[in-house]
C-alpha cells in the first residue's frame, strides 16, 4: 500500500510536467492527434535560438529556446488537494518541447520521507507513467554534491524524451526535452539545454 501511495503521489506531482508534454495534441510522437502529413515536416531537428533565463528567486538559471513562457501546472498531493508547480516551457516547433519544472518540498519529496534516491525513483516513474513511455536508459550522478538522475524513454509511436532530475535539498528540478522521432533529436541541443542549468549561489 505504501509503495502504491508513493507511485500515485509521484505521478500527480512531478509528473505534471510530463502530463503537460503528453497532452499537447500537436505532439504526434508522444500523444497523437495530428495527421501524419502535418507532422512529417517536424521530423527534423528544430532550429533553436537559445536565451539565458535567470531566476535567482527560484534558485536557478538556464538557457531556454526564445519562445519560452512560464506557466503553472496543477499537481495533487496524497490528500487530493491541488498544489501549483512552476514550469518554463518552449516549443521551437510544433512537436519539440523543452521544459523545466520545479517545486520546493513537493508531494513526491514528502511522500518519500525526503530520501533522495527514493524521491528520484518515484519522480522518474511518474514521468514515465504520464507520458506512457518505456525507459531506455538511465544514469546517476551528482551536481554540486546534490543527487542527479538522467533518463531517456520512448513510446510506441517513436516519440522520445530525455530528462534530468536534480534534488537540491528539498527542492526538486525536472528538465525534459521531448521529440516526435529520433530524426528530430539533436544531441548538441539536448546537451546544451541540460548543461546550461545552474543553481544560484544562494540556493546551494
Amino acid at each position: 500500500m505504501r509503495k502504491l501511495l508513493y507511485f500515485i503521489v509521484a505521478v500527480a506531482a512531478i509528473g505534471a510536467i510530463a502530463w503537460y508534454v503528453y497532452t499537447r495534441g500537436v505532439w504526434q510522437g508522444m500523444g497523437g492527434g495530428v495527421p501524419t502529413d502535418v507532422t512529417n515536416s517536424y521530423r527534423e531537428p528544430a532550429r533553436v535560438s537559445w536565451r539565458g533565463i535567470s531566476q535567482p528567486q527560484d534558485g536557478f538559471s538556464i538557457d531556454m529556446p526564445s519562445d519560452t513562457s512560464q506557466i503553472q501546472v496543477p499537481a495533487y498531493n496524497a490528500q487530493g488537494d491541488q498544489e501549483q508547480m512552476e514550469m518554463l516551457v518552449a516549443t521551437p516547433n510544433a512537436e519539440t518541447t523543452y521544459a523545466l519544472a520545479w517545486d520546493d518540498n513537493p508531494p513526491v519529496v514528502r511522500a518519500s520521507g525526503q530520501v533522495a534516491e527514493r524521491t528520484l525513483d518515484h519522480a522518474r516513474n511518474g514521468a514515465l507513467a504520464r507520458t506512457q513511455t518505456t525507459l531506455t536508459g538511465e544514469s546517476s550522478a551528482t551536481y554540486l554534491g546534490y543527487p542527479e538522475r538522467n533518463f531517456s524513454a520512448r513510446n510506441a509511436n517513436g516519440g522520445l524524451l530525455d530528462a534530468r532530475l536534480i534534488l537540491a535539498g528539498t527542492k526538486l528540478y525536472m528538465m525534459i526535452a521531448a521529440f516526435p522521432a529520433e530524426s528530430a533529436r539533436r544531441d548538441r541541443d539536448v546537451n546544451h539545454f541540460f548543461d546550461s542549468f545552474k543553481l544560484a549561489a544562494g540556493a546551494r
